[in-house]
């Protein structure tokens, strides 16, 4: 029998299909296994790695189950439940967005389809970060392929009832790698001189999630992010997104928004950068949000 760690309790603008449904656009995905009614995820608390079980069998209520690890103390409880709020935004008052999305004919919509969803978040910066550099100029499914790579290769796992899961590897983990070693797995130049780059700072301590959200605006944060080279505004802005959890963040270069707003208004070529000034104008303060529901256009 599964150990039971904690309940959660979920606000009303919540729908666990909808995450998971997110969760699962890919077979590729190497850090967790999404199932009908839950997730699985290998995750690290209180000195070690614990295989996790999410799910959500009652409204309002989500169950953490220990599969295999050592139970936590109290702290690594606190620590547990701290990483999964932010991993599904759970605190988040979505009420305010939906108000936005009401009468819009693009956005309308899109808020209704996808009623409950939450921005499916990556907590850890480094890992957030790598995602987002291995991202650059390639199509998920390669993506997807260069993550499970570095997993992999730097990452501890553990093999429970015929599946392996992984974590990502913490930064100080590839102090040791040279760039030849991640070309060998298939990153680019450029790609592995920025990862270990970001390694060294990360290990280093002059680069963390609480610095960035400590310098106080989204803008100061993506100048510190941007100041790394090989890191540019679509890669900063990803990360405020996915890992600082701001609103305001609107990855204007994305590929997949650009697509996805073709597809969405029925246009016969991608918009422009003006055009998409133009109508994300309209909401401002969750752009974040807005690009989230436009990508589920795609899948």
């Amino acid at each position: 029998m599964n150990d039971l760690l904690f309940e959660l309790p979920l606000p009303e603008l919540f729908d666990w299909k909808a995450c998971l449904d997110y969760m699962a656009r890919s077979p590729l995905e190497c850090l967790y296994r999404t199932d009908s009614e839950g997730v699985t995820r290998l995750l690290w608390a209180d000195g070690g790695a614990l295989l996790i079980r999410l799910t959500a069998p009652e409204r309002g209520r989500m169950r953490v189950e220990l599969l295999e690890g050592k139970r936590p103390g109290v702290a690594g409880l606190e620590d547990l439940a701290r990483y999964i709020r932010d991993w599904f935004d759970l605190d988040r008052d979505l009420r305010p967005f939906y108000k936005l999305a009401e009468g819009d004919s693009l956005l309308g919509p899109l808020a209704e389809r996808c009623r409950g969803l939450r921005i499916v978040g990556i907590p850890d910066l480094f890992e957030a970060l790598c995602w987002a550099i291995l991202g650059q100029q390639v199509n998920l499914a390669f993506a997807y392929k260069l993550k499970a790579r570095l997993a992999e290769g730097y990452g501890e796992s553990v093999l429970w009832s015929g599946h392996r899961y992984h974590l990502f590897p913490p930064p100080e983990s590839l102090l040791g790698a040279a760039e030849a070693d991640l070309c060998a797995l298939q990153l680019s130049r450029s790609k592995a001189r920025t990862i270990l780059t970001v390694a060294e700072l990360m290990a280093g301590g002059s680069l963390s999630r609480e610095e960035l959200l400590a310098l106080g605006s989204p803008e100061a944060a993506e100048a510190r992010l941007t100041a790394v080279k090989g890191i540019g505004p679509w890669t900063a802005q990803y990360v405020r997104m996915r890992c600082l959890r701001d609103a305001t963040a609107f990855p204007i270069g994305d590929v997949g928004l650009h697509n996805a707003v073709k597809t969405a208004l029925g246009m016969d070529r991608k918009p422009t950068l003006p055009e998409l000034r133009e109508l994300f104008a309209g909401w401002r303060g969750w752009e974040a949000y807005a690009t989230f529901y436009l990508w589920r256009v795609l899948y």
